[in-house]
């Protein structure tokens, strides 16, 4: 199918004019007219209705519409992921994510994002407070966890590995714990949401840990803070690996219980809504961000145990 033609047709669905949807293209009405007109002779329908006043969409045309844009999204992904027509790739793109990864890992990769793709907006809403990602109207958002939302595609960008840490002031006051049932005797700090989790020790036997038991004496929604209060001594806390491995290399944070993991280790996932096209400004970013980052993350394990 003709791409130059549906192009025109979407154009002159969108000004309902096609004189000028050609000349955006830079095609004679003469030339645009035939090109419609062929385009309409190969789905075998009139996509437009044609009168000396005004155009309209015909009952047929609007229901190609969709599929018309749908198929140049594809055609301009299909092309990014090449390589080629970066300059084509345009848009404002809506991305929301955890505002402390972002800061470390994404942040710093937006300049030479943008300077790839001149077309491209980047609407950057970063929050340690999970927003909606329909209600938002966002194109895509980063998720520590596949959802269950059956309405959201994903995309995996790295693993996602928790570790219990805390200070070594900390650790030389209240000791350290073997087991985790020793947590219970110890001074813990939670990040929002977290409460039972399941571990999994060195001979594959299960454990249930609360951490809002009486013992929980702080709860924390933001990332950094969480971080710089474990830091100051406040308690053991399990962190992301992605957000401690340069203070686990200092020593300013000591990994405790290492023989025991979470026993559904998360994951950090793209997300996007199943019903959008996945368009060539989304699947572009997803494309930097996994070779960026996920091919070869910065807090591989390497004084981790």
């Amino acid at each position: 199918m003709d791409t130059e033609g549906i192009k025109l047709f979407v154009l002159a669905a969108e000004k309902l004019n096609i004189s000028a949807a050609g000349r955006e293209l830079g095609l004679p009405p003469a030339v645009a007219s035939a090109r419609l007109a062929k385009l309409e002779k190969a789905v075998g329908a009139d996509l437009l209705r044609r009168s000396t006043r005004k155009v309209a969409l015909s009952t047929e045309g609007s229901e190609f519409l969709p599929f018309a844009k749908e198929i140049l999204a594809q055609e301009n992904a299909a092309l990014a992921a090449m390589g080629f027509g970066n300059e084509h790739v345009s848009g404002t793109l809506r991305f929301t994510a955890s505002s402390t990864f972002a800061q470390q890992y994404i942040v710093p990769l937006v300049p030479e994002f943008l300077e790839m793709y001149p077309g491209i907006n980047l609407d950057l809403r970063l929050s340690d407070m999970e927003l909606d990602l329909i209600q938002g109207s966002f194109d895509l958002a980063l998720r520590d966890a596949v959802l269950p939302d059956s309405n959201l595609k994903a995309r995996k960008l790295a693993d996602d590995r928790r570790i219990f840490c805390a200070s070594p002031g900390y650790l030389a006051k209240w000791g350290t714990p073997k087991h985790p049932d020793d947590l219970y005797s110890h001074q813990l700090v939670a990040f929002k949401s977290q409460a039972t989790i399941a571990l999994a020790g060195p001979k594959g036997e299960k454990e249930q840990l609360n951490l809002r038991s009486s013992q929980n004496r702080l709860i924390i929604d933001d990332g950094l803070s969480y971080k710089i209060a474990t830091m100051e001594g406040a308690g053991i806390a399990l962190h992301a690996l992605w957000s401690v491995h340069r203070e686990l290399s200092a020593e300013t944070l000591v990994q405790v219980l290492q023989d025991y993991r979470m026993d559904a280790e998360p994951a950090l996932w793209l997300v996007y809504p199943k019903s959008n096209v996945l368009t060539a400004k989304v699947r572009v970013f997803i494309d930097f961000l996994v070779d960026r980052i996920g091919a070869n993350p910065l807090w591989q394990p390497t004084n981790v145990a």
